[in-house]
């Protein structure tokens, strides 16, 4: 691999070079990560500190991985697909769909966001990894959860996992 990194947790690494390059065999690391991960998910971050104002990571999130649909106030966030393909869910206050987005080789390669609305993806092939960016600092109590969903590792989880599932599919 061509980036070094320090182990933040079991899902989390930072890059630690001067100039970050990154290469097939750091993906292969991620995967391989978020396959060892009790949420499905890992990532590296290229940006140095949790308060540094321009959050950048490599992120692979596998198809079982549930992202709880949540919501940033004041912040931005993008996506640009390295491989694999997904839906990204946006919701009304109410939980009903406003618009999916589709990720993929034959569809969308990048999304953004900037409106506090509630969002989450669906996994559709073994892996998803994304370059994500996003305004910083990294704050864990700046995402606003949604009521509607289950709280990650909680029983409900599944069935609401195959719900939305369900609901996206007609949706489209």
């Amino acid at each position: 691999m061509s980036i070094k990194i320090k182990k933040v947790s079991n899902e989390v690494f930072l890059a630690i070079d001067e100039i970050i390059k990154f290469d097939k065999e750091s993906i292969s690391f991620l995967k391989e990560r978020a396959k060892e991960s009790s949420i499905g998910r890992s990532r590296i971050c290229a940006h140095r500190k949790t308060d540094d104002l321009l959050q950048e990571m490599f992120i692979a999130i596998s198809s079982d991985s549930y992202i709880r649909p949540h919501r940033h106030k004041n912040k931005a966030e993008s996506f640009h697909l390295i491989e694999g393909e997904a839906d990204i869910v946006v919701f009304y206050d109410d939980g009903s769909i406003k618009e999916v987005i589709k990720l993929g080789s034959k569809d969308n390669f990048y999304y953004r966001l900037d409106i506090p609305y509630y969002h989450s993806l669906l996994v559709n092939s073994p892996f998803l990894i994304i370059h994500e960016i996003t305004n910083g600092p990294f704050d864990p109590l700046s995402s606003d959860y949604a009521d509607f969903s289950p709280s990650e590792g909680s029983q409900e989880v599944k069935t609401y996992f195959d719900e939305l599932t369900k609901r996206v599919k007609d949706f489209i």
